[in-house]
């Protein structure tokens, strides 16, 4: 899970949990998100970077270098 890339679906920010799609297992699913960096936002669309997987459904996440 850490590693993978994913696209923001849900608007992560402070205060908020956001949501992603994460390519995983043969198909995409959802997970709750929040920024790895606290305080960090990211507009839906912004491509991401797992960073931290904390089973069963919440990854903490940074922006990915395109």
């Amino acid at each position: 899970m850490v590693g993978k890339q994913g696209r923001v679906t849900g608007r992560i920010g402070p205060g908020l949990v956001g949501e992603v799609l994460v390519p995983i297992r043969g198909g995409v699913e959802a997970f709750y998100a929040h920024p790895s960096v606290p305080g960090e936002e990211f507009p839906v669309g912004t491509i991401i970077i797992v960073v931290e997987y904390s089973p069963p459904r919440t990854v903490y996440v940074a922006r990915a270098i395109v």
